[in-house]
């Protein structure tokens, strides 16, 4: 069973069934070029590292003409697209969209605007899904709510203020990735300040709809809400708010109704309760990729780099 003590064990083990080739465009913080060291070494992944220096022309040259072409709407022209692809940021995304890498992970210098935009711009989308968001790996010591120990927490990077189709999606592509990387059953709990119609108002309708467009694209996934965090995650109090549910008390996928909220609670998560913290990482594309918060430790890059790579196990993009 996976637990919030051997999780991180079996995210690297699992990795190291099946090595992936991973992009590195930010060799120059001395944390990545650590963590690179030892994923190169413990064989978590293949690392394939770019630097500006490392960039080929050629590649470069084709690179921009692909961005071009997709982006002239906006009114780039190809010397903009020309400069984009000596990003290794951008170079690297596009190297995965051709094939040539699984995924990316980048985030220690580059903002999450920039690494969502550099997947946006370049990799596939995920027609399943259909937006890109973000979500965490929250490992909690000494606790057994959730997966023991373990929660996905979504939308906490990318979506400020996502309607209730959004909402829905976020909480469809959070349920997807634990079941992929993690080889559970998802519960996914849509949290408001209401549990089941104990307060109203259009913020409780907003999470009320999104709920209800989720469990309609019959994909499997157990699904509820509105639910207040306490009826989510703890069984005693869901059975005093909540009359019937497979998913309130035992909730491992916490779905926000913003990103104030996701972001805020996250980082409480990770200080107040000393939680151990994986991503963001970034769903919606073919492609799999992470972000990283710029605050990151070279653990934090290994782990992130153990996720990409199982995600890349099948290339399902989930």
């Amino acid at each position: 069973m996976i637990t919030n003590e051997n999780l991180v064990a079996y995210l690297r083990s699992k990795a190291k069934e099946n090595p992936r080739k991973i992009v590195f465009s930010e060799l120059d913080d001395p944390r990545v070029a650590e963590a690179v060291k030892y994923i190169e070494k413990e064989k978590i992944a293949v690392p394939v590292v770019v630097t500006k220096d490392s960039i080929d022309p050629a590649l470069r040259k084709q690179f921009a003409e692909f961005y071009f072409e997709r982006r002239k709407i906006k009114g780039i022209t190809i010397e903009d697209a020309e400069a984009v692809m000596s990003d290794p940021l951008f170079y690297g995304a596009m190297l995965c969209r051709n094939g040539l890498a699984d995924g990316f992970v980048a985030g220690a210098k580059y903002t999450t605007s920039a690494v969502a935009r550099s997947a946006i711009h370049c990799l596939d989308s995920d027609e399943q899904i259909g937006l890109i968001c973000s979500c965490f790996i929250m490992i909690l010591p000494h606790a057994q709510y959730g997966q023991q120990g373990i929660f996905v927490y979504a939308d906490c990077g990318i979506i400020p203020y996502p309607t209730s189709e959004q909402l829905a999606l976020i909480g469809i592509a959070a349920g997807k990735f634990i079941q992929k990387v993690m080889q559970v059953t998802p519960r996914v709990a849509f949290l408001s300040f209401s549990s089941k119609g104990s307060a109203e108002g259009r913020w409780v309708e907003k999470i009320k709809e999104a709920v209800n467009i989720a469990q309609q694209k019959n994909t499997g996934l157990l699904i509820d809400g509105e639910l207040q965090a306490d009826a989510a995650i703890v069984p005693e109090v869901a059975k005093i708010k909540v009359k019937q549910s497979d998913v309130a008390g035992q909730a491992n996928v916490l779905i926000f109704p913003n990103l104030d909220a996701g972001n805020i609670c996250y980082k409480i998560t990770e200080r107040l309760a000393r939680a151990r913290t994986i991503g963001p990482i970034i769903l919606g594309m073919k492609q799999p990729c992470s972000d990283l918060s710029r605050g990151c430790n070279v653990e934090d890059i290994i782990d992130c780099t153990a996720v990409t790579v199982i995600r890349a196990h099948g290339n399902t993009g989930n």
